[in-house]
Order: C-alpha cells, then structure tokens, then sequence
C-alpha cells in the first residue's frame, strides 16, 4: 500500500509537483494551489491510499520537489 499524503493549505503554488507527477497532481484553477487527485480530505490532510507500487516513483520526486515540504509518502 501507498500513501500520499498533501497539507494544501500550506501549498505556495509553485506547480514542482506537477511537473513531476502529472499523474498525482494538478494545480487548482479557482485558487492556485495543487490538488492531489483521488484524494480524501480530512482537516487539510488530503490523502490518496492505493495499492499501485508504481506511483511511489513519481511521488518520491514531488517530495523531494516540494520547497515548503507538504507532501509524505510512504509504503506500507
């Protein structure tokens, strides 16, 4: 199991994370800030549990390319 997880209220916008995973995330239109797909939010903890091991990849290279250090991921 994979699990990804976003703090988008923290998020600066600066589109890192799409551009290294388009497949996980995309940037908001109505405020600019990234939203992390099939995710489920709970208290601006946006969380996307799922069992494809190859995500963690891409993922792996939207943490290390967040500035501000919002995004985790970790296998299970």
């Amino acid at each position: 199991m994979v699990i990804i997880t976003l703090q988008r209220d923290k998020c600066i916008g600066c589109n890192y994370c799409v551009e290294m995973a388009p497949n996980l995330f995309q940037m908001s239109k109505k405020d600019g800030k990234t939203v992390l797909l099939k995710a489920i939010d709970s208290k601006g903890f946006h969380t996307l549990k799922t069992p494809d091991h190859t995500i963690a990849e891409n993922g792996e290279l939207a943490v290390r390319a967040c500035p501000v250090k919002i995004i985790s991921i970790k296998e299970v």
